[in-house]
């Protein structure tokens, strides 16, 4: 037997179990961070309803191959899917889905592969006899973005408010726009769907000819809007730079990736996105850059207490980043509803 880091993740520990056995599988093994998660019992069960229902559903589908379709986690003698061992850290052992390999490139065609096999696991979700909890609270809720950026500039813990009250002023002459999820929802207009809520290419696993396989990373599945997984990958994935890039001129917003992982996303989504939800795809797009350099501006303002910098402007710069992004996503929105309304 043989035990090895595992991929790069930026908050479990994972490692690949090698059995060396022709026989048996290989496994993967991951101390679950309970620093982020912090109710491991709720966790466990919201991947065992979801891992279950998406077993059920693949099977009436006719699909083959079940075992490399979906994840399968072992069980302890107590039943459970996850065991705290004598140091009390949390474990958990899942079997290793063997040829199969992550991408990390963000083009055209990852960027469709992407939208396509989000979209089918909210749809394979959408019947889910049991009611899924929130592994991370308020996770994508804007109105408690902005009141966590209150709150910091009240304590000014950094002495820096000051210095952000241009971008406190332009973000919030925003506010009300987009905050609206929120509200649609109480209204009852806006329904909350099982979604991934971490929608990035390499959460993808490909088999040996290039096909998709199955999503993975399932610690974030939880109700939300379906504006998570479809905003969250354009935040990243549409932008022609990375997020902490300084050079805040070459920000911008990449149409055909927007293109190819909306074709896909629409193609699987459109049996059950309501009207409402489908009309505000452009407004998700723009939600999620606003959100991050809210969040970004945040922990600037509370002297970087929640993401690692590199240097003390870092969350500044990401905060301006994101927000450049937001103004170039807004300068799209004519051509992305018209390009959703053209997809069938």
């Amino acid at each position: 037997m043989a035990v090895q880091p595992m991929g790069n993740g930026l908050i479990n520990d994972t490692y690949l179990v090698e059995t060396m056995e022709g026989s048996a599988p290989d496994y993967v093994l991951q101390r679950i961070n309970e620093n982020v998660f912090k109710d491991v019992e709720l966790l466990q069960r919201n991947i065992e309803i979801v891992t279950k229902h998406l077993r059920k559903k693949l099977k009436e589908e006719g699909a083959t191959d079940i075992d490399r379709r979906a994840l399968q986690f072992m069980k302890t003698v107590e039943g459970k899917s996850w065991f705290r061992d004598q140091e009390g850290l949390c474990w958990r052992l899942s079997i290793n889905i063997p040829n199969s390999v992550t991408q990390e490139t963000v083009n055209e065609q990852s960027a469709y592969d992407t939208g396509k096999a989000f979209g089918d696991f909210e749809r394979m979700l959408i019947d889910v006899p049991e009611e899924l909890g929130e592994t991370i609270p308020g996770f994508h809720n804007m109105e408690l973005k902005w009141q966590q950026l209150e709150e910091a500039l009240q304590r000014n813990a950094a002495n820096r408010r000051t210095e952000v009250a241009g971008m406190v002023r332009e973000l919030e002459a925003e506010r009300d726009e987009m905050c609206k999820a929120e509200r649609l929802f109480r209204e009852g207009k806006l329904p909350k769907r099982i979604c991934h809520c971490d929608t990035k290419v390499n959460n993808i696993l490909y088999d040996e000819t290039g096909q998709v396989l199955c999503v993975v990373d399932l610690d974030t599945v939880m109700p939300s809007f379906i504006f998570s997984d479809y905003g969250d990958f354009l935040r990243t994935a549409a932008n022609q730079v990375a997020e902490d890039d300084e050079r805040i001129e070459l920000v911008a917003f990449n149409e055909q990736i927007f293109k190819a992982f909306t074709k896909g996303y629409i193609e699987s989504t459109a049996s059950f996105l309501t009207p409402i939800e489908r009309d505000n795809l452009p407004f998700a797009v723009a939600l999620f850059p606003y959100m991050q350099s809210v969040r970004f501006l945040t922990d600037y303002i509370n002297g970087d207490v929640y993401w690692k910098v590199k240097y003390p402007t870092h969350n500044l710069v990401r905060a301006k980043n994101q927000l450049a992004l937001y103004r170039d996503v807004r300068r799209h929105d004519d051509m992305m509803k018209q390009y959703i309304a053209d997809l069938k």
